[in-house]
């Protein structure tokens, strides 16, 4: 018989996987749209709004991500320090370039996902590693092969598909 309610999951019932990408040469935008998704369980058939039933996310050679065109130099970020006149602006280069170039990639995916506490809540599913080392894995991370998608995922694969077609 067909019921015409809409199954709704609670959080107890909420299956979540480990999935691994490797950021390597991949699209910012691209990845971070896919990552948001996933950490917000769009992808799967039991989707709640309102209960975190996303999976765990692990992103290795997050420094190594690309933007398309001029991005690098032209997009700029801001920040204030909450003083007047504190506005502070960067480049996606110089943070690509600095400390800590991972804050690329979570600050681009912390701005598709939700501002409030389940926002927050599934942010806490994300970890974004610059090198290739990680220490999750215990849990047996799947790999998503990001680039294989879509061709257009990937600045590696655009190159070569360039270089093959000359």
């Amino acid at each position: 018989m067909l019921t015409r309610s809409t199954a709704s999951i609670k959080p107890a019932e909420v299956v979540k996987k480990w999935l691994i990408i490797d950021a390597e040469g991949l699209v910012v935008g691209r990845l971070a749209s896919l990552i948001a998704n996933r950490l917000r369980g769009k992808h799967k058939a039991s989707y709640t709004p309102h209960v975190d039933c996303g999976d765990n996310i692990i992103v290795i050679n997050a420094e190594k991500v690309r933007f398309t065109g001029k991005k690098t130099t032209d997009k700029i970020y801001y920040r204030h320090t909450g003083h007047p006149g504190g506005i502070k602006e960067t480049t996606p280069a110089k943070i690509l370039e600095g400390r800590f170039p991972e804050r690329v990639l979570v600050k681009a995916v912390e701005r598709m996902v939700p501002r409030g506490p389940l926002g927050r809540a599934q942010m806490r599913n994300l970890r974004v590693f610059k090198g290739t080392e990680h220490p999750h894995t215990a849990q047996n991370p799947e790999i998503v092969d990001v680039a294989a998608m879509n061709r257009k995922n990937s600045t590696l694969s655009n190159t070569a598909d360039k270089k093959a077609a000359e």
